[in-house]
């Protein structure tokens, strides 16, 4: 098996210096739960870590994309997208990405007192459905701002707030009905990051082709009342703002490489050179060709 090399675009990760862990497992706000690791790896192909020698912290992974698989002592498991799994410490393990269809994941090596309680019964894979009130959004900005808070530095406020948010954000799948319920009723806070987790799912697959249902089953919306909370956020479809997106990126690989058209088109997931020219036009008012022959000329 190949792997992982020096790591994957658009990586992430902090690893907590020892330290600050050691005085966090002093600090009565922190010792009861807190990270040593956490970090986000988008379509991490060839990711592989294998460790024989058991380690004492637990580690939990979300897939939200692709697939994988991974080894607790003897027992294996398949992961794919909305899932997640806690290793428990003490015990070898291993897991890897899926060779044709690489999971993206979000990832935290945690301790403490709590540690064993969250992690019950979730060493098999844990489904988080993509449906209404599935609150998928609100997660995955309680892990931003996790991550954020670490990375602007390890101050005791900064410690004790981001585990406190880790707790909560434990819980959210501890007690994921209970979660979705507490805001059936009350969708405005989630309507209002429908549009951001959307396109920062399209620009982690631009590559694909993406129907209306894809991105809709991943925000956990129905198709029609997730095209109308995007529309009125951004002004357009969903599906003509990931081709807003797709034609973006086109001209950055026109501004900056010498690939030709037909590898640009792979590129953004457009198989058909003659759509993908028309679609340019329409968008940019000038064929691909003209486009990067024009960029040329104001740099002569």
């Amino acid at each position: 098996m190949v792997k992982l090399k020096d790591g994957f675009t658009g990586e992430r990760a902090l690893v907590l210096p020892r330290i600050i862990v050691d005085k966090m497992e002093e600090d009565p706000l922190t010792s009861m739960l807190h990270i040593t690791d956490i970090g986000y790896y988008p379509k991490a192909k060839h990711h592989f870590r294998e460790r024989k020698e058991p380690i004492n912290q637990y580690v939990f992974i979300y897939c939200i994309d692709g697939a994988g698989w991974y080894r607790i002592g003897n027992q294996e498991y398949t992961v794919s997208a909305n899932q997640y799994f806690i290793l428990p410490a003490g015990v070898p393990h291993a897991y890897a990405s899926d060779k044709s269809y690489p999971w993206t994941i979000y990832w935290i090596h945690f301790k403490g007192i709590l540690a064993p309680f969250y992690a019950q019964e979730a060493s098999r894979p844990m489904d988080i459905q993509p449906e209404s009130h599935s609150r998928i959004s609100t997660r995955i900005n309680l892990f931003e701002e996790i991550f954020n808070t670490l990375k602007n530095g390890y101050s005791n406020e900064n410690l004790r707030y981001a585990f406190s948010m880790f707790h909560f954000y434990l819980g959210t799948l501890r007690y994921i009905q209970q979660f979705r319920n507490a805001t059936a009723n009350n969708d405005a806070a989630e309507d209002e990051n429908v549009s951001e987790l959307a396109i920062h799912y399209m620009k982690e697959n631009m590559e694909k082709h993406l129907s209306l249902q894809d991105i809709a089953d991943q925000i956990g919306y129905s198709p029609s009342h997730f095209s109308l909370l995007f529309k009125k956020k951004t002004g357009h479809s969903p599906l003509t703002y990931f081709n807003l997106l797709k034609i973006q990126q086109s001209c950055q690989l026109l501004d900056t490489t010498d690939m030709k058209i037909n590898q640009i088109c792979y590129k953004i997931g457009i198989e058909d050179t003659y759509y993908f020219s028309r679609l340019f036009s329409k968008i940019m008012g000038m064929s691909p060709r003209e486009y990067r022959k024009s960029k040329k000329d104001n740099k002569d």
